[in-house]
Parts: C-alpha cells; structure tokens; sequence
C-alpha cells in the first residue's frame, strides 16, 4: 500500500503544480493580449494624430487643441500599456532596464544590454545628483 500512496501523492503534487503553471500561462497571455490591444490603439491614434497635423498643414488651419488631446490620450494609452508590460515582468520574475528598458532576470545586477547597474544603491545615485543641483543652482543668478 505504502507505493501505491506515494504514486498518488506524487500524481496530486504534480497536477497542482501543472495546474499553477498552466494559470500563470493563462495570466500572462490575458496581459500580453491586452498589451497587444493597447498597442494597436496606440498606432491607431498616432496614425490619426499625423492625419490631423497633415490635413491642418494642407488647410492652413492651426490644430493646437486636437494636437494636445491626441497627445494626451497617446501618454494615457502609453501609461496603461506599462503598467501591463510591469505585470507581465512581475510574472515572468523579470526587471526592466530603467536606461534601454532591455529585461533582465529579477536577481540581475547589471543590465544584460547596456550594463548598467541595475540593483538600487542611494549613495551613488544622491552624489550623482548633489553636483547637478548645484550647477543647477549656480547658474541661477543671486537675488
């Protein structure tokens, strides 16, 4: 009896882990399908945007508001379509680059396209800045 309880043991622990898999693949393919839609609306309004800078261009007619709308809704589109990209990363235990957006595995130190640094360190991203801001601050003129 002992073998026959450890064949079923073994069947129950590997169809729970084929079933977790298989709702993780389901997740991912709902969040790339969504990423997909969102893409293709975004190409739809960029080719609308060009359609519109082109017919006021040929009119010689200002289109500033519709430009700014367009543009607007583009940045929206984009937003929603990175924080689908991030879920998906999420699942995948994936980190995009901050500098070429490249994946890299979750534990990555450097980025595998670019090598930056990837693992976050305050001391050397605050000195980085304080030169900045005080050249910034430098070119400021006295009041």
């Amino acid at each position: 009896m002992g073998v026959f309880e450890d064949v079923v043991l073994n069947a129950k622990s590997a169809a729970t882990t084929v079933g977790k898999k298989a709702e993780w693949l389901v997740d991912i393919s709902k969040l790339r399908m969504n990423a997909a839609e969102l893409g293709g609306e975004i190409a739809k309004k960029y080719e609308a945007l060009g359609r519109l800078v082109y017919d006021s261009v040929k009119a010689n007619a200002s289109a500033e508001g519709l430009v700014e709308e367009y543009v607007e809704s583009i940045d929206v589109l984009n937003a929603k379509l990175d924080e689908i990209n991030e879920k998906i990363n999420v699942l995948r235990n994936k980190s995009a680059c901050p500098v070429c957006g490249a994946q890299n595995a979750e534990d990555a130190l450097f980025c595998c396209h670019c090598g930056v640094k990837l693992k976050y360190n305050d001391a050397p991203a605050a000195s980085a800045e304080e030169p900045q801001s005080q050249e910034a601050e430098a070119e400021t003129p006295a009041e």
